[in-house]
């Protein structure tokens, strides 16, 4: 029994007129559809637990431990995940398959930075993906500083004031690309870039792929750069620079699984990613979602409903290197097969210790970021609000970021949402206020680091996310109707719930 539903189940979801165009949504027969909705919802609801789940979770930490600390797609920890995911689906009776794919692995090997002179000391830095190496030791040189405007070490002219032939290039973040900013300086004879964030936090970022690196490259914290900056003012600054990445083509996979029954032309697609990043076990980031689904799904597999509509679950590989892994997926499918999609539900870090309950804005109510997501992703985020509402929990809103694996769905027009619980993003005070924890400290003080364990999991957020998976596979295996019922915008205070910036992965940032 899932620890919040013991004194107060599931509220329904609020249910509206069937739509007047494609496939029926749910059995045929609205009352019908409605009550074994409300019937599946609240036994799901009820018998799904955050403490069977966290069995998963150390399943995931045991194979981390025995596989080089991580579960990174292309790895052993990661082939020993989807193997464990994949016997409990086939032991619960669903439809079992692998989604083989190849891929660009990389590994870090080394990211080092110091200053030599005249004041020595540490500098942390974060290799961005697919940087080019430098040689075993890395390299010293001088630092030079690239002139800050809009479009920093963007442009050739961001060069002309400076000899940086031989140096190490200093550059702002923002105005374009990681890519670009480092071809422009590989172009003025930099031998590597190093790129200081423009908000709080640790600046961790992708090239894109592995042929536009140039020269070696990493990102600092704000307050590093503008350090090393301040420093230059005074005088010549010497760094000692070692960036070292392992790449090479790997295969992975993913599993996924479905209902034996129900109608294919409805069919409701659920989502976690299964692969951590090398520096980690990845328990929060992200095994909890993965976990929370995987129960859920167990727990329907048990009840004695027949769902209408197709329901198929998804542990995605790849996600770590740019959502790869639902890429491929919806790259194969046909358009028939896209069309019976009617919904796609992500969850990614549903767990985090200092955590929000965030709720994907589908309606751009928010106004943050990104628009809105496709016809009916309004309809998702209002009936996982609704569902909250009812069990007296606070939520707020998140933009569609880019950086998960609903992005993909979103882009060939598949209604998406889901819930998070914040990366590397900082708590506010009246965050703190609203949920507890410590304001001014990341959602996930772990997050991307070895420390995203067992002990990275709040059991409390844990509890409520898989509550809402619950509802939400209970409710739409019988009916989709809610998603044509009118959405009366709701704006929140929402955030990103991480830092800021296009990504083409989570924690993958590609520009400003």
């Amino acid at each position: 029994m899932a620890v919040v539903a013991a004194t107060a189940l599931a509220t329904p979801l609020l249910l509206g007129a069937a739509p007047n165009h494609g496939p029926s949504h749910g059995s045929g027969h609205s009352k019908s559809a409605s009550k074994e909705a409300v019937k599946l919802s609240r036994e799901l609801v009820k018998n799904a637990s955050a403490g069977d789940a966290y069995r998963h979770l150390q399943q995931f930490q045991a194979i981390a431990d025995s596989a080089d600390g991580h579960r990174a797609a292309g790895s052993l920890g990661h082939d020993a995940s989807a193997a464990y995911v994949y016997r409990q689906l086939q032991r619960a009776g669903y439809q079992v398959s692998y989604q083989t794919f190849r891929f660009p692995y990389t590994q870090t090997l080394a990211e080092k930075l110091a200053v030599v002179s005249p004041t020595p000391r540490d500098v942390t830095i974060k290799a961005m993906t697919y940087t080019p190496s430098t040689r075993v030791g890395g390299l010293t040189a001088g630092l030079v500083n690239v002139p800050v405007d809009d479009t920093s070490g963007c442009e050739a002219s961001d060069y002309a004031s400076a000899n940086f032939t031989g140096k190490i290039a200093l550059i702002k973040r923002g105005g374009c690309p990681f890519a670009d900013k480092q071809a422009a300086a590989a172009a003025a004879g930099a031998t590597g870039a190093v790129i200081y964030n423009n908000t709080e936090g640790l600046l961790s970022g992708t090239l894109g792929d592995a042929g536009a690196g140039r020269i070696p490259t990493g990102g600092i914290s704000q307050a590093e750069g503008e350090q090393l900056v301040a420093d230059l003012a005074g005088g010549e600054v010497t760094v000692s620079f070692e960036v070292r990445q392992l790449q090479e083509e790997r295969t992975t996979r993913n599993v996924i699984a479905e209902t034996r029954g129900g109608k294919a032309a409805n069919t409701v697609v659920l989502g976690a990613h299964l692969d951590s990043v090398t520096e980690g076990p990845g328990i929060n980031d992200n095994g909890s979602g993965s976990a929370g689904l995987l129960e859920v799904a167990q727990e329907l597999a048990k009840s004695k409903s027949k769902p209408a509509n197709k329901v198929r679950f998804a542990w995605w590989s790849a996600e770590e290197n740019g959502l790869l892994g639902s890429e491929a997926y919806v790259a194969g499918l046909s358009e028939t097969q896209r069309q019976q999609i009617k919904l796609y539900l992500n969850f990614d870090m549903i767990a985090s210790p200092n955590g929000v309950q965030f709720v994907y804005d589908g309606d751009d109510s928010d106004g943050v970021g990104a628009g809105p997501g496709p016809e009916g992703s309004a309809q998702l985020e209002r009936d996982i609000n609704t569902f909250l509402d009812g069990k007296g929990k606070k939520h707020e809103g998140t933009d569609f970021t880019g950086r998960s694996d609903y992005g993909p769905f979103i882009e060939v027009g598949i209604p998406s949402g889901g819930t998070f619980t914040g990366a590397e993003g900082i708590k506010t005070a009246a965050q703190a206020k609203v949920y507890g924890g410590k304001a001014d400290v990341a959602y996930d003080p772990c997050y991307h680091a070895a420390c995203d364990d067992l002990d990275n999991i709040s059991m409390r957020h844990f509890d409520v996310n898989i509550d809402v998976i619950a509802n939400a596979v209970g409710t739409y295996a019988h009916d989709l109707r809610s998603l044509t019922r009118p959405v009366k915008p709701a704006p929140s205070t929402g955030t990103p719930g991480s830092g800021g910036g296009l990504h083409d992965g989570h924690g993958h940032e590609v520009t400003e």
